[in-house]
């Protein structure tokens, strides 16, 4: 089999992916007898109470993720921080990504198409990209979760999970330094 079969297979095979899921819940629902509208419009009341409960978490992370953005907070850090960051392998318009991260996925992700933008194949776009996906939204994931099912202690698992980030992140500069041959990067800047 050539690779343009291949292609193809897994092109139809995508394409067919999810309406063959639901196709398969159907037929499963109907062979185990299962009320499939009640259950369908049950489990909607549900994700709606859920939705409600978690509402004033995801506002309150929302309205914190706007003004540390809007009020230009990243960028001073990491102006401040520029020679340090050398140190550890960052190039300066990576900071924010690495700080936003945590806070926020499509904040962090905005930073992202930024600096790719201003130079898709620069190191730092390289850096960026691998930072953004070696960590993860912490803060949005405790508030999300842990506000849906209402647990209120959450100190362990937040620095866990920022533990995890910053083990990502090192991790990802590493790595970047040496596929991406910072050496030669962080000689000319």
């Amino acid at each position: 089999m050539d690779t343009q079969s291949i292609q193809n297979l897994l092109n139809t095979f995508s394409l067919w992916m999810i309406p063959g899921l639901f196709i398969a819940i159907l037929i499963m629902g109907l062979l185990k007898r299962v009320s499939m509208y009640e259950s369908f419009v049950e489990g909607g009341k549900d994700g709606f109470e859920t939705f409600l409960r978690i509402l004033p978490y995801l506002v309150t992370i929302f309205i914190a993720i706007g003004m540390v953005r809007e009020c230009g907070l990243m960028e001073m850090i990491a102006n401040a921080t520029g020679g340090y960051l050398r140190k550890v392998l960052m190039p300066t318009d990576v900071l924010p990504v690495a700080l936003m991260r945590s806070l926020s996925g499509g904040g962090s992700f905005g930073i992202v198409a930024e600096i790719i933008k201003a130079d898709p194949n620069g190191y730092s776009a390289f850096v960026a990209a691998t930072v953004y996906g070696s960590s993860e939204t912490t803060f949005y994931v405790i508030a999300l979760y842990f506000g849906s099912v209402g647990i209120k202690k959450i100190r362990h698992a937040l620095l866990a999970g920022l533990i995890a980030d910053f083990v990502g992140i090192v991790a990802a500069l590493v790595v970047c330094y040496f596929l991406f041959d910072g050496a030669k990067y962080f000689a000319t800047h």
